[in-house]
């Protein structure tokens, strides 16, 4: 084990957590991950409590949020226990390290950075790889990722992740742009764990503007849409 992934752990050393497995599980049961770039702190505390109360309680900080660190720590003391709180956009060992001492309780990476996934794991935290083409999705896979990122998910659609996903069941996708109310029921068709969701759902003028209640009917509709398909399938394979 290296230097840096003993410090992480010693940062986490018997800190309670809701452990690894725990929130992949409360991740893929939402099925929805709000991808947040604020354009400020202020705006985040009411921002991630509209969110919430149209049930996304999935919450990517991602570090173009200014104070993004600061801001996860907030957030993870304001809503402990009605939500998840994670980092986006992290491209070094410096920012996860940073994010993991502020409590970040999952971490996404747009690329192919595979040491991230030990210092994430010694600290009981999920990482979510990012890729493109199939072969740095498996590589991401075998170099322990929980997740497989795909991005920029709009410019490949669901048709590709379902290619991919023939010969390489395995793994476990999260398509990130392109994710709409529209999409869902064919990002999930295809075989997607979770979605990641922007500014379809966070857009940046509803944020400026602080039109809290849109933002909360917006994620109503997503967390609807999810659990429509999801009622659509049940009831298909019963048939």
């Amino acid at each position: 084990m290296n230097r840096e992934v003993e410090e992480v752990r010693e940062i986490w050393e018997g800190r309670s957590m809701n452990g690894r497995q725990a929130v992949i599980d409360r991740i893929e049961e939402t099925g929805i991950i709000a991808v947040i770039r604020a354009p400020d702190r202020e705006s985040l505390r009411p921002l991630c409590r509209a969110l919430l109360a149209g049930g996304v309680d999935i919450l990517e900080i991602t570090l173009s949020t200014p104070d993004a660190v600061g801001a996860i720590r907030e957030m993870r003391e304001l809503f402990q226990g009605e939500a998840v709180v994670g980092v986006g956009t992290v491209l070094t060992m410096t920012q996860a390290e940073t994010a993991l001492e502020a409590g970040a309780q999952f971490l996404v990476t747009p690329i192919l950075r595979r040491e991230l996934v030990e210092v994430c794991h010694s600290g009981n935290c999920p990482v979510m790889m990012g890729a493109y083409t199939p072969t740095e999705a498996q590589l991401g896979h075998e170099a322990g990722a929980d997740f497989i990122k795909i991005f920029p998910a709009d410019s490949l659609g669901p048709a590709y992740i379902k290619a991919i996903r023939a010969p390489m069941p395995h793994l476990r996708i999260v398509p990130t742009g392109g994710v709409d109310i529209g999409t869902i029921p064919a990002f999930l068709d295809a075989g997607c764990r979770a979605l990641g969701a922007g500014s379809s759902l966070v857009s940046a003028g509803k944020v400026r503007a602080g039109s809290w209640d849109e933002i909360t009917r917006t994620a109503e509709r997503f967390i609807q849409a999810v659990q429509s398909w999801r009622q659509a399938n049940t009831n298909q394979s019963k048939s």
